[in-house]
């Protein structure tokens, strides 16, 4: 478990982090979601341990991070900037690695590398950002964390390699048990992966939630109807986050038990309707606008 203790962070008088707090449960696929600079990365160097906090603590399983190696052993970090040793190859990487992780597991390393098929004599100054990519996801998963903090990792990937670089987390997390925190200015890219999401916006975290809690107690519904006399007005007392009518389709996210709002799509006879799935963006807007904040405004929706 990671807990994250009231962490600020300042640099040159400018506040990057105000009293954040957070927990993290073991086994976790947490998304760390905010637009450029709300501080996703200072955030992600304090709990490696790069960065001391000027107040607040990390703990991981109890113990502090910062100048603990022992605990910076179990945790691999895949920074947005791009640092490799000067002239290395993949293969000089694996043995800088080997030689700090002790878990670190040269048979998967072999597997991972024929998987990306990586040219693993070839300088990393003449890769791709997608391959450097690659390369750092495939060492990160070869060291066997039980902690891995990736800042906008899936960046530079084509579609396919992103999603083969998901599965890959998954299947590690459903191995071991290992803990990923996946940093993201876009929503989309974390939809099908985390179970927990926390949004950051100047320095401060505004909301966490478990992504299948935030999903219960709202519903998106389609529904075709004949009469031109229902409106937005028609469906009180049900709590509605958005209503859009395009002729005789009308299609609505509300608050309540499913039961309430099926209940109250019946009584207006639809033709037809249908319960839809919610997208995490859609969630997250009904979240941030019932704490009266503007989802547009906070996040990167690109």
């Amino acid at each position: 478990m990671i807990e994250i203790k009231n962490i600020t962070k300042s640099y040159d008088e400018v506040l990057s982090l105000c009293d954040v707090s957070a927990t993290i449960g073991s086994g976790s696929i947490y998304g760390l979601i905010g637009s450029n600079g709300a501080g996703k990365s200072t955030l992600l160097r304090v709990m490696a341990g790069i960065f001391k906090p000027d107040s607040g603590e990390i703990l991981f399983d109890g113990r502090p991070v910062f100048e603990n190696n022992a605990v910076k052993k179990e945790i691999f970090y895949i920074s947005d900037d791009e640092y490799k040793l000067p002239g290395a190859n993949t293969d000089d990487m694996m043995r800088f690695y080997r030689s700090i992780y002790d878990r670190f597991d040269s048979r998967r390393y072999e597997n991972l590398c024929e998987m990306f098929r990586v040219e693993r004599k070839r300088s990393l100054s003449t890769f791709s950002k997608g391959m450097k990519r690659q390369v750092d996801i495939l060492l990160g998963l070869s060291c066997r964390p039980r902690y891995l903090l990736c800042d906008e990792t899936f960046d530079g990937l084509d579609p396919v390699m992103r999603q083969f670089a998901k599965k890959l987390i998954c299947e590690e997390v459903a191995e071991s048990g290992m803990t990923p925190i996946i940093a993201s200015h876009n929503l989309r890219e974390l939809e099908d992966l985390c179970d927990h999401v926390g949004l950051i916006h100047r320095g401060g975290i505004l909301f966490e939630s478990d992504i299948d809690d935030m999903k219960c107690g709202i519903s998106k519904v389609q529904m075709v109807v004949t009469s031109s006399d229902i409106d937005v007005t028609s469906f009180a007392p049900l709590r509605l986050v958005d209503f859009r009518r395009a002729g005789s389709v009308i299609t609505l996210i509300a608050r309540g038990s499913a039961e309430e709002i099926e209940a109250k799509v019946l009584s207006l006879s639809p033709k037809f309707y249908e319960i839809l799935p919610l997208t995490l963006e859609e969630v997250f807007i009904s979240e941030m606008e019932e704490k009266g904040y503007d989802f547009t405004e906070i996040l990167d929706k690109n």
